[in-house]
């Protein structure tokens, strides 16, 4: 077996440079192995992190790639057939003993956001590209469209608006979380059109969201029945 199989596991915590992996992307293209390897280390390291999410600290990437680099093993001269079994495992173990629980919130290879400065990211935006982001939409018919976007990892929902009608004068559009089956408030929308709104309290708890027009300044409970409600058990 060639050297360039041992870069799989870092390939997969994208601890190579760009010449490694050009030419490990080349060899993927043709290795089966390798494909099954570096999938196996993602799923494997991607369960690990589901049951925490935190806010990591600014330093957490520089961390994770300097720990990397200092646990990686050398290649061997020979390596074991069953090599490909228990690798992903190792490396996963590794870069826990490295990083603690904050692997939970910050994984390189899981999806754009992850790897884009989250400082260049408004909090919708985060919400809308997280690994986990689901969404429930609801069509107004000639009053617009509006969906409800919510990432449980992040504890936050946004409602994004398509072409949505003004409230009447002397009101608005207020937002709820429906936690244990009662409406909180989350916040109000001002207006119509195309907007893209964080909605306050934590989603991760909350069962649906909604929407009600309500007297400017808003109400502390709804008046009247939901105009939008967005079941999160039909989120996709």
């Amino acid at each position: 077996m060639s050297d360039i199989h041992k870069l799989s596991g870092a390939y997969a915590l994208d601890a190579v440079d760009d010449i490694e992996r050009a030419a490990f992307e080349r060899h993927l293209a043709e290795c089966e192995d390798c494909r099954l390897e570096v999938a196996s280390l993602r799923e494997t390291t991607a369960l690990l992190s589901e049951s925490v999410a935190i806010a990591p600290p600014a330093s957490l990437r520089d961390s994770v790639l300097t720990g990397i680099s200092q646990i990686r093993p050398l290649p061997p001269v020979v390596v074991p057939a069953r090599r490909a079994a228990w690798f992903p495992l190792l490396v996963a173990a590794a870069v826990l003993a490295v990083v603690g629980v904050g692997l939970a919130a910050w994984q390189p290879w899981s999806s754009t956001v992850d790897k884009t400065d989250q400082g260049s990211l408004t909090a919708a935006e985060q919400v809308l590209r997280a690994p986990d982001a689901q969404s429930v939409s609801v069509d107004l018919g000639d009053a617009g469209q509006a969906t409800v976007t919510r990432s449980k990892a992040l504890h936050k929902a946004v409602i994004k608006t398509v072409d949505m009608s003004d409230a009447p004068s002397g009101q608005v559009y207020q937002l709820w979380l429906q936690q244990h089956g009662e409406l909180v408030s989350a916040g109000l929308m001002e207006g119509g059109g195309n907007q893209e709104i964080v909605l306050e309290g934590d989603a991760a708890t909350a069962s649906a969201a909604g929407v009600t027009v309500e007297p400017a300044g808003g109400s502390q409970t709804p008046n009247l029945p939901p105009v939008a409600l967005f079941d999160f058990s039909q989120a996709t």
